[in-house]
């Protein structure tokens, strides 16, 4: 069967940038100007072999959020995990692995291709995004993460691997205070260098922010109370371990923080269950009192205990946070108020030859 639209292969040079983010973004905007979509991961890029849920739990969520049918999304072709590898390096694989097939059997007018976690992710199978791209010969919208010191470099080496394929950069999570630095200096140098910049997106809280049921999900952890309130949002990580003034004056400067602290330390709940706090995460394996779980029910807050000392939880909900997932529909709606907002589509369009 041959295809008849066109690709557009969504592509970065590191992971964690928002490639599945700007997808929905763009998405919804190409569906209310009633463009045909489809989706494509080629590369599974979930290395945990225990868990290779979280490729499946990303395809279907982007089904279900953009509606897709069966005949317009593809799952992976190979899941990166050490199992592949490893059969891939003795030679025990299938080399014929067709991406084109692959791409070619999705109906659609434009099919958004996912690359995979950096540019050369996938090389062993023949799938990085610079192969893919010049396979099923795709358009390409590199997605950056804002970083002042690493961004450009990143942006004109990917210009180096894809050449003319490359329709421009979005760039993801700007620090207000530096969106002067990349409108006046930063897109100039790059156009001059004949790279459009098509999107410039500003940080965003709620998109950095983590919920309680993900928290509870990456911490194995046990929810003593208020289970209905597994959907409230964490933006920041404060640690309870000072005493309880300074630690009040820390707490009413946060907002929608997870406290980590000892469960025996009440002083300490209490002042955090008084202020902006979302979520109470106790360690240390003494239950909380009577009082806290009480006041915490009034107050709607959470509490959960873990099995981890406080050094190794408040790790685990770092990465959380730095690898947060879309799951929320209240982070979807974010998402596509952002690019709407922030997003030249019409450029994009116009660049790929689809009016």
């Amino acid at each position: 069967m041959s295809h008849q639209g066109k690709y557009l292969l969504v592509a970065s040079s590191q992971p964690y940038t928002g490639k599945t983010a700007t997808i929905l973004g763009i998405a919804h905007q190409l569906k209310q100007r009633g463009i045909k979509l489809g989706y494509a991961k080629p590369i599974g890029t979930c290395f945990n072999d225990s868990d290779t849920t979280q490729d499946e739990q990303d395809i279907s969520f982007i089904t279900q959020t953009l509606d897709l049918s069966p005949g317009q999304i593809q799952s992976p072709l190979v899941l990166l995990n050490k199992k592949t590898i490893t059969d891939a390096l003795s030679g025990n694989v299938d080399q014929q692995i067709d991406v084109v097939d692959y791409c070619n059997s999705i109906e659609a007018d434009l099919v958004l291709v996912e690359g995979a976690g950096n540019l050369c992710q996938g090389n062993l199978f023949h799938l990085s995004s610079t192969e893919v791209a010049q396979k099923i010969d795709a358009s390409v919208l590199l997605v950056v993460k804002y970083d002042a010191l690493q961004i450009v470099d990143q942006i004109l080496s990917a210009k180096q691997l894809f050449g003319d394929r490359l329709l421009g950069v979005t760039i993801n999570s700007i620090p207000h205070n530096q969106l002067d630095t990349m409108t006046n200096v930063i897109k100039p140098f790059l156009e001059s260098h004949g790279i459009d910049v098509l999107g410039m997106l500003p940080t965003d809280r709620l998109l950095q922010s983590v919920s309680v049921r993900e928290l509870v999900s990456q911490l194995k952890a046990n929810v003593l109370c208020r289970p209905d309130r597994l959907d409230l949002m964490v933006e920041s990580l404060t640690v309870g371990a000072m005493n309880v003034n300074s630690a009040l004056e820390y707490f009413r400067q946060r907002q929608n923080m997870a406290v980590v602290t000892g469960g025996d330390r009440t002083d300490l709940q209490l002042a955090a269950l008084e202020s902006s706090t979302n979520c109470l995460i106790l360690t240390g394996h003494t239950p909380p009192q009577q009082l806290i779980l009480a006041r915490a029910e009034d107050l709607e807050i959470p509490i959960l205990t873990v099995d981890f000392d406080t050094l190794t939880t408040v790790e685990i909900v770092d990465q959380a946070f730095g690898t947060v997932r879309l799951q929320e529909t209240i982070k979807v709606e974010c998402v596509q108020q952002l690019i709407e907002e922030h997003f030249n589509l019409d450029q994009l369009l116009q660049k790929i030859g689809l009016k």
